[in-house]
């Protein structure tokens, strides 16, 4: 199914939603962006946890190729965890949501294009849709789907890190090995927060060294 974003002005588009979500007031899009080691997860979880007291049915998917903590559940770097669905492709998401109104979704970065079109179909479902993501890669270079989302979402967070150099908010996710890959998992081995000046500061040095 090619998923594509519904215009409620095209009488054709508006009548391919299920009847019982035309007329209905629509959910919303919250992204939650920032470095590595910034809390993006921990805040994920805080507000899925926080819409199952309220006793709002809830899911949160992630991509299956992170499987840095487990397949089936999404875990902050405080330990913090949460059941979790993974999937392959971002339009398996429309496939599990089941009844669930409270849509989590974890790592949005590493998610293919077809996310945001995805989200929005969600969004005009009714629900709420609650994305946590890297808003740039190691090079400094906006990541994946996230820059659309960021455009089309109602509410948006950025969270900071500490720099471990000077202390100020860090908003950068230094690279510490020598991949040149987009895409390497790793966690405090591969990776560290940096500030915008610490982080370019770092790739000069790096640039002298090789």
């Amino acid at each position: 199914m090619k998923v594509t974003l519904l215009s409620l002005s095209n009488k054709e588009e508006y009548m391919f939603l299920e009847p019982s979500f035309r007329g209905q007031r629509s959910g919303w899009i919250e992204v939650i962006c920032g470095s590595m080691f910034s809390g993006k997860t921990e805040e994920l979880i805080r507000r899925v946890k926080r819409a199952r007291i309220a006793n709002q049915k809830v899911l949160i998917f992630k991509p299956k190729k992170d499987v840095r903590y487990g397949e089936d559940a999404v875990v902050s770097h405080d330990d913090n965890s949460f059941e979790s669905i993974p999937v392959e492709t971002s339009r398996e998401i429309l496939d599990n949501i089941s009844d669930a109104n409270v849509i989590g979704i974890d790592e949005a970065q590493f998610f293919d294009a077809d996310l945001p079109a995805v989200c929005q179909k969600l969004a005009i479902r009714g629900s709420r849709v609650i994305i946590a993501g890297l808003d740039m890669d190691f090079r400094g270079v906006p990541f994946g789907p996230m820059p659309n989302l960021l455009a089309v979402a109602e509410y948006i967070t950025k969270v900071h890190a500490i720099c471990p150099h000077c202390g100020n908010l860090a908003t950068h996710s230094y690279r510490l090995s020598g991949e040149t890959e987009t895409v390497v998992l790793g966690e405090k081995d591969k990776y560290e927060p940096r500030c915008r000046v610490c982080y370019e500061m770092g790739n000069i040095l790096d640039l002298k060294v090789r």
